[in-house]
């Protein structure tokens, strides 16, 4: 079977978050933050196995590395020049403005990724339905309740990139109901 993406590519994006990220943990577990990484890039692959026109290895770069620039040291410039200026604004364009009151922060994030190739509307979108887990236990109602909210609008927005990941997506914001009292 052909497939649109290079392990040697993922290999070489999967180290260089594995060190941005090293010692960061998921929002409220001891559980090392590489494993959200992992769990983005495979809802990608799914996705990708299905739809074999996208460009695997943009969308997988990106997926792997749509956090370092939010939450670590590494800069724009140092994507860049590893790994190309596409896989360094898709990375940009998934990265929150912090500048921003939180409450514009996403449709700020969405205005921008939409100005981006549909496989980093993917990565938002996989990133989202990898996120829609049990949240975090310190989360009030009100937080569980705006990030469903949130997610709607991010399949609302993204939808059309893949039919794939929006069915995804369109699930687990059903089974997100279960976190709200």
């Amino acid at each position: 079977m052909q497939q649109n993406w290079s392990q040697e590519i993922y290999i070489k994006a999967l180290e260089k978050a594995a060190q941005a990220h090293q010692g960061q943990k998921m929002p409220g577990s001891e559980i090392p933050y590489i494993i959200h990484l992992s769990f983005v890039s495979m809802e990608l692959i799914a996705a990708l196995n299905v739809e074999k026109e996208r460009d695997g290895n943009l969308a997988i770069q990106c997926a792997i590395l749509h956090d370092v620039i939010e939450d670590t040291a590494t800069t724009f410039e140092e994507i860049k020049t590893e790994f190309g200026e596409a896989i360094a604004n898709g990375v940009l364009a998934l990265t929150k403005d912090n500048s921003l009151e939180k409450k514009l922060q996403m449709a700020d994030s969405l205005r921008r990724v939409k100005k981006q190739p549909p496989e980093i509307w993917m990565v938002k979108l996989a990133d989202r339905i990898s996120n829609l887990q049990a949240p975090p236990h310190y989360w009030n109602q009100e937080k569980i309740i705006q990030y469903r909210e949130e997610g709607i609008q991010i399949y609302e927005t993204l939808k059309e990139a893949s039919s794939f990941l929006a069915s995804r997506l369109a699930s687990k914001i059903e089974d997100y109901k279960a976190f709200i009292k």
